[in-house]
């Protein structure tokens, strides 16, 4: 979309109600919010907000690397190539919005990025355009319930309250089992849409005590799928939750529940649905991740589209992916609330005959927040503002996750852990959702919490010989970077405070990892004890007090931060990867 189209828009989209009256001094280069309706059924999709109820600053990564057949391959390209690959212009709002570039000023330019509020405007004005309701679906991709400090403390229900509030018809989930399944019961039963998961059952223990399920013939514990009737259309939806949820996170939480990518299953149900429902469409809802669905696509037939999550990759263009049995097109919806991907499908009788797809950044300084959601989200706050507001010290550096390696904010974590714990190395993981916050401005306990957030925060801390770190440095990496997508099991690679290392992603599985050493340039050797310091342990409970005292209590000792030496390894064999530029 070219300079000329985005003004002539932002007088539809200021009639429309959608701008507030601002947006024109605030940017020559609004984004086009008024979509118009280019089919007969349109779904919105969202995922992975992690509980951002406001809007936030969030950076993109300059780091995402694709191996072996994923080189070059969306979504593993940044920077310049990502703006290139997708026909986006450099120093536009688009460039700000899925990339890295210039981020520190424009962020200051453009603003913030989200909010529930924001998000609940844009997306009424979205299925007006379409007719109606009735012609339009809201689809949550999951990781809805988790990221906040208010949804750790309400245990997700702030986040159900919103979802309902927002109009979500669908969801799927991930970090949604992060909470005792007795409480996942209970948000998915006060959810007013459905939560569908093919690929979540009983174990077989679990199905002879009786445990809950929606369906004890087939041992599903959420409904795999549902048939909704679009503008006289019938469009199925099957949820695909994160496959890998009792590794990445503690099965004690969910003992009873199975996971999997289960591609066969999927394989048969999507048989079945084209048998005995007659669909004009299939749609997976996807929390796979991107690599993950991508193959999916290829392997399973019959599937039109895979709107997935969980990399939090911002897709622009859909990709398509050839299969035994056609096609399927593939994207995927970015994170924190950043994002709105519409597609518009034009039905008929068993068939899509054509498709048009966006994906919205969502810029909250060009659009009115809703009045109903704003006040919603005043309630759920104002309890804890005292505790949220708290200013812990100022940051002079950018503080950012997100990316394959350590970003800054991740490295004041593991500085934090090496403080206060009185540690040689420390380990913090890999996660891929957490907040910005710009040089200049105050840490306060929410950016904590906004990082910190889960329901196993304990800390430890213990000493662990040389090659146990290189075993986890190895793990991690061979999750990250396996050649086959399907033993990727989501997430990036461990994060580590005063320890350095080589790292060769294209190297076989144990193999990656070399040349570990100190921050003062001993070497880490195999049989020697070293203090480490960590959090997040997925096994069992550790015995240390949450991470987001640790770093709280650091930062408070602090007159400002200034994140001047990052513990990223030296990369090799990775030379003229479009997936990074350091």
């Amino acid at each position: 979309m070219n300079r000329r189209e985005f003004n002539k828009l932002l007088a539809a989209g200021t009639v429309a109600g959608i701008f507030p009256k601002t947006s024109l001094a605030l940017s020559s280069k609004p984004v086009d919010y008024t979509v118009p309706n280019k089919g007969n059924a349109r779904l919105l999709h969202i995922t992975d907000c992690h509980a951002q109820l406001n809007p936030i600053y969030f950076r993109e990564p300059n780091v995402n690397m694709g191996i072996h057949d994923a080189i070059g391959r969306i979504p593993h390209i940044v920077g310049k190539a990502f703006l290139k690959k997708n026909n986006i212009l450099e120093n536009s709002l688009e460039s700000h919005a899925f990339t890295y570039l210039n981020f520190d000023s424009e962020a200051k330019d453009y603003g913030k990025v989200g909010g529930f509020a924001h998000l609940s405007t844009l997306i009424k004005s979205l299925r007006s355009a379409a007719g109606d309701k009735s012609n339009s679906l809201l689809l949550d991709g999951g990781d809805t319930w988790q990221g906040s400090a208010t949804a750790y403390w309400t245990r997700g229900d702030d986040m159900v309250q919103a979802a309902n509030l927002l109009g979500v018809d669908v969801m799927t989930g991930h970090w949604e089992f992060t909470y005792q399944d007795e409480e996942v019961f209970t948000n998915v039963d006060n959810f007013k849409g459905e939560f569908l998961a093919q690929n979540i059952k009983l174990t077989e223990d679990a199905l002879f005590e009786g445990k809950r399920a929606h369906n004890e013939d087939t041992g599903h514990v959420f409904k795999p799928y549902s048939i909704k009737e679009m503008n006289g259309h019938r469009v199925a939806i099957i949820g695909q939750a994160f496959p890998y949820t009792p590794v990445a996170n503690p099965k004690r939480f969910i003992p009873d529940w199975s996971f999997g990518i289960q591609n066969e299953d999927l394989q048969e149900l999507v048989d079945t649905i084209k048998a005995d429902e007659s669909p004009d469409a299939i749609i997976v809802l996807s929390h796979n991740g991107m690599d993950v669905d991508l193959k999916l696509a290829s392997v399973v037939t019959g599937i039109d589209f895979i709107l997935g999550g969980h990399t939090h990759d911002g897709v622009p263009i859909p990709v398509t992916v050839k299969n035994s049995g056609g096609q399927t097109v593939v994207t995927n919806a970015g994170s924190n609330g950043k994002f709105v991907g519409v597609l518009d499908l034009n039905l008929e009788k068993g068939n899509v005959k054509s498709y048009d797809y966006k994906l919205l950044p969502v810029f909250s300084n060009f659009i009115k927040p809703d009045p109903e959601m704003s006040a919603l989200i005043e309630k759920i706050r104002k309890p804890h503002l005292e505790t949220l507001n708290e200013e812990l010290t100022v940051t002079e550096s950018l503080l950012y996750r997100r990316g394959n390696f350590n970003g800054t904010f991740d490295q004041l974590i593991c500085d934090a852990l090496r403080h206060e714990l009185d540690a040689e190395i420390s380990l913090s993981p890999g996660f891929r959702w957490g907040t910005t916050v710009l040089a200049g401005e105050p840490i306060t306990f929410e950016n904590v919490m906004d990082q910190t957030c889960i329901t196993y925060p304990e800390t430890y801390a213990r000493n662990m010989f040389g090659k146990e770190i290189k075993s986890i440095l190895e793990d991690v990496a061979d999750n990250l970077f396996h050649p086959d997508p399907f033993y990727q099991q989501g997430g990036d690679m461990v994060r580590v405070g005063g320890m350095n290392y080589f790292c060769d992603p294209t190297a076989p599985s144990g193999q990656r990892i070399s040349n570990m050493t100190l921050d003062n340039g001993k070497a880490v050797e195999p049989n020697k004890h070293y203090k480490v310091a960590g959090w997040a342990i997925v096994g069992s409970k550790a015995p240390g007090i949450p991470i987001w005292d640790v770093v709280a209590n650091y930062l408070r000792g602090q007159k400002s931060i200034n994140i001047s030496k990052i513990n990223s390894p030296k990369l090799i064999n990775v030379a003229n990867n479009p997936g990074i530029v350091l």
